[in-house]
C-alpha cells in the first residue's frame, strides 16, 4: 500500500536570520516527504568495511604540544574526512568538503589551521557557522586542541555581550568564530577588519543558506583578502551553494565522504498516532523504557517545545528545552545538564539540529514532523555519532 505524502507549503516575507523552519528559503517550492523515507534499518557493523587511514595522528608532522592535545582527546585513527582533508589543508589548498554530519570534520580543519597559526601569527582564521551552538562547539574543540599553545580566540555570536566581543577583537585573536549576522554587525561597527584574515572556513553552508544568510555571507566574503585559503564544508550542495562555491573557492579539491543521505548506523522508524490527543501518551510510553537513556526530541515551534518540556517535567521526567527565545546563558546551562546526564530528555527546535556534538544520545524523536527532508537528516544526525548505533523515531 502506497504511503500518503505529507505536504508542506509555507510562504513568508522575511527570511533573513530566522531559525523558524516555516520561514526558510528552502520553502519557496512545495516539498513532499514520503513517510517511507523515515523508515530505514541500520546496517550491521560487521557488514561495514573498516576505513584504513593513510596516516595516524601520532605520525603527523606538527607541533608536539598540538599532537599531545590530539592524542589526549583519544584521537588515534583519523576519520575519512580528517584523513583526506588535513594533508590538503596543510598544503594551503582550497577545499570543498562534503560529508554526513558527525563525521569529525571540525577537527579536519582545526588541526591544520592551528598548526598554520602557530608557525605564523599573521595567519588569522575566520570561521563562519550557522548557529550559536555550532560556533560554541567549534570554540570548545579549538580550546581543547590548542591547550597550552597560546592560541587566542573570540566567539562572535548573538546572545552574548557584544561589548565583550569588541574587547576581545582588540586583542587581535588568532581565531574568530561567529555567525554571519553578528560578524556583519561587528564589521559595520568597524570592530572587525576581515582584510586581516587570510584563512576562512564556511561550516554547514547548506544550513546557513536555509536560514537566509546568503547575502550576509557574500558581503563578508567580499571583504576578505583576495589571496586566501578558503575551506567550504557542507552536508549537501544546493544550487545556491554551488553558485557561492564558484566565487568563493580557488581551484578547490573536492572531498566527498558522504555514503548516503543518512548515516547507515541509525535505525529509523515511525510511530503512528491516529488520535493527536494521545500523542503525549505515546511519547510517555517510549520514554519510560530502559533503552531511552538520553533522548533528543524535536518540535517545530518555540512555544510547542517549551510546553512539551514542561509537560514532561510534570510527568516526572528530567527534561529541559532550548529554542530561540531562551537566552544564551540558559541554553548553555540546559545543554550542560544534558551533556552530563543530569537530564534524560532535551526538547528543542531546529536551532539544535546542527552544532550539537553530544556523546551517547540514544534516541532522536521527531515529535513534530520536520519541515524538509534536509532538516530530518540533520536532526537525526545527533545520534549514531562516532560510529555508534543510534535510533530515530518520527511521529506521523
Amino acid at each position: 500500500m502506497q504511503e500518503k505524502a505529507f505536504k508542506f507549503n509555507y510562504s513568508f516575507k522575511n527570511r533573513r536570520r530566522n531559525n523558524n523552519p516555516r520561514r526558510r528559503s528552502s520553502f519557496n517550492n512545495q516539498e513532499e516527504i514520503q513517510v517511507s523515507r523515515y523508515v530505514k534499518r541500520s546496517v550491521e557493523k560487521v557488514a561495514k568495511e573498516e576505513y584504513i587511514p593513510k596516516i595516524l595522528f601520532s605520525d603527523l608532522e606538527i607541533n608536539s604540544q598540538l599532537k599531545n592535545n590530539i592524542l589526549n582527546r583519544g584521537y588515534v585513527k583519523p576519520t575519512p574526512i580528517q584523513d583526506q582533508a588535513i594533508p590538503i589543508i596543510s598544503e594551503g589548498k582550497d577545499i570543498l568538503g562534503i560529508a554526513n554530519t558527525g563525521t569529525g570534520k571540525t577537527a579536519s580543519f582545526l588541526i591544520p589551521l592551528i598548526e598554520k597559526a602557530l608557525k605564523n601569527k599573521n595567519e588569522r582564521v575566520l570561521i563562519m557557522a550557522p548557529t550559536r551552538e555550532l560556533a560554541l562547539q567549534i570554540i570548545d574543540d579549538l580550546k581543547l586542541f590548542s591547550k597550552s599553545l597560546g592560541i587566542y580566540s573570540v566567539a562572535c555570536i548573538g546572545g552574548l555581550s557584544i561589548r565583550e566581543q569588541i574587547f576581545g577583537l582588540r586583542r587581535n585573536p588568532d581565531f574568530v568564530i561567529g555567525t554571519p549576522g553578528r560578524l556583519k554587525d561587528l564589521v559595520n561597527r568597524k570592530c572587525l577588519n576581515l582584510s586581516r584574515f587570510p584563512n576562512v572556513v564556511l561550516d554547514e553552508v547548506d544550513r546557513m543558506l536555509d536560514m537566509g544568510f546568503i547575502n550576509d555571507i557574500k558581503y563578508l566574503i567580499s571583504l576578505l583578502p583576495a589571496k586566501r585559503q578558503s575551506l567550504f564544508f557542507s552536508a549537501t550542495v544546493p544550487q545556491e551553494a554551488d553558485n557561492l562555491i564558484k566565487g568563493f573557492l580557488n581551484n578547490p579539491i573536492k572531498i566527498s565522504v558522504k555514503s548516503g543521505d543518512t548515516a547507515e548506523n541509525i535505525d529509523q522508524d515511525i510511530v503512528r498516532v491516529k488520535d493527536k490527543s494521545k500523542k503525549i501518551e505515546s511519547l510517555h510510553d517510549l520514554l519510560i523504557k530502559d533503552e531511552f537513556k538520553k533522548v533528543l526530541i524535536f518540535g517545530r515551534t518555540k512555544r510547542g517545545v517549551e510546553g512539551l518540556s514542561r509537560t514532561l517535567q510534570e510527568r516526572g521526567f528530567k527534561a529541559g528545552s532550548i529554542h530561540g527565545d531562551k537566552s544564551q546563558s540558559k541554553r548553555e546551562r540546559v545543554l550542560k545538564l544534558f551533556k552530563t546526564n543530569q537530564l534524560q530528555t532535551l526538547v528543542a527546535t531546529d536551532v539544535a539540529a546542527r552544532g550539537l556534538d553530544i556523546a551517547d544520545i540514544t534516541h532522536v524523536i521527531n515529535y513534530d514532523l520536520p519541515a524538509t527532508y534536509n532538516d530530518y537528516i540533520h536532526r537525526i544526525g545527533r545520534t549514531g555519532r562516532a560510529n555508534k548505533t543510534g535510533k530515530a523515531l518520527t511521529f506521523v
